[in-house]
């Protein structure tokens, strides 16, 4: 895979970038998810344990750097960036309970359920779910209201039964079986794909970008989510849990059918640099203004965790 120093695009600058604006987001984070004195104010400092202080904001970062695009104010954006860092943190939270991926880990501190226990833990993400919808529905975000229906309607389709969740049940189910490459892709499009996607395609909404101009951000966005995905499997097949701030190999030892399982490391690392490419030819019509999003598909591939 590409490494920092033969990266073609700055990587400096794509680094000043995302600390500056994973400050902003935290802020904005922070701002929506005050802290509290009433009988609820466990569930809300869970929400923040959940959210708050740490993780690549990558998610949130491609929604605001999208919309940048098109002349779309941060401040603005940055409440959409904040919902889809929110919907990411629940599905985080619900995947680490012990009926589901069961692991203690998360972000080098302990899961959430690990802290506050399994209940609040189940509750702080449903909370965090439905504060992701409460953001993007708020004039704040966009004043048109058909624009703040259009970002509620995809991160719906991108996060439900056709998206994440959908995902994550194929991939429980695949445990200890043998899934073809195409039915890997498929799973991890929708477990995680789906939701990179969104958050391109959220900046291009914000942006009311052409039709042509929002379908090559949702191609970038497609491309990019696959090559992040198969650099989260050979992260876990390579790298420690000190390295990844979580328990690593948890695939190859619940016998989950992966890219690097499929491919092997070298040919799985060789796929992650195709489709880097591809998602970078998609930027072509924004020129120069695009080259933020051109490194970040380049470190979604070498990045440590």
């Amino acid at each position: 895979m590409t490494s920092p120093s033969s990266t073609k695009y700055n990587a400096e600058t794509l680094r000043n970038s995302l600390i500056q604006r994973a400050k902003e987001l935290e802020t904005t984070l922070d701002k929506m998810l005050p802290r509290m004195k009433s009988g609820e104010a466990n569930l809300m400092e869970a929400m923040r344990y959940a959210v708050l202080g740490g993780g690549k904001r990558l998610r949130g970062y491609l929604v605001t750097e999208v919309a940048s695009l098109f002349d779309y104010p941060l401040s603005k954006a940055l409440y959409v960036g904040a919902s889809v860092e929110m919907l990411h943190a629940y599905s985080l939270i619900h995947d680490d309970l012990p009926a589901m991926d069961d692991d203690d880990l998360r972000r080098g501190k302990p899961s959430t359920h690990i802290k506050y226990g399994e209940a609040i833990a189940i509750l702080a993400g449903d909370a965090l779910q439905t504060k992701a919808f409460e953001l993007i529905a708020m004039e704040e975000a966009h004043e048109d209201a058909m624009v703040r229906i259009q970002l509620v309607q995809a991160l719906a389709e991108a996060s439900g039964s056709r998206g994440m969740v959908g995902g994550q049940v194929i991939d429980m189910e695949g445990e200890n079986s043998h899934l073809t490459l195409p039915e890997v892709l498929n799973l991890h499009a929708m477990k995680t794909g789906r939701l990179i996607c969104y958050s391109a395609e959220a900046g291009a909404i914000l942006g009311n970008a052409t039709p042509d101009l929002h379908n090559h951000i949702i191609s970038y966005g497609r491309d990019l989510g696959t090559a992040f995905q198969i650099a989260d499997d050979v992260l876990d097949a390579t790298a420690s849990a000190e390295e990844l701030g979580k328990t690593a190999g948890k695939d190859g030892a619940a016998g989950k059918s992966t890219f690097v399982s499929l491919l092997g490391i070298e040919d799985a690392r060789k796929e992650a640099d195709r489709l880097v490419a591809k998602a970078i030819r998609h930027l072509e019509p924004f020129g120069d203004t695009a080259d933020n999003l051109r490194a970040l598909a380049e470190y979604v591939v070498y990045r440590k965790n």
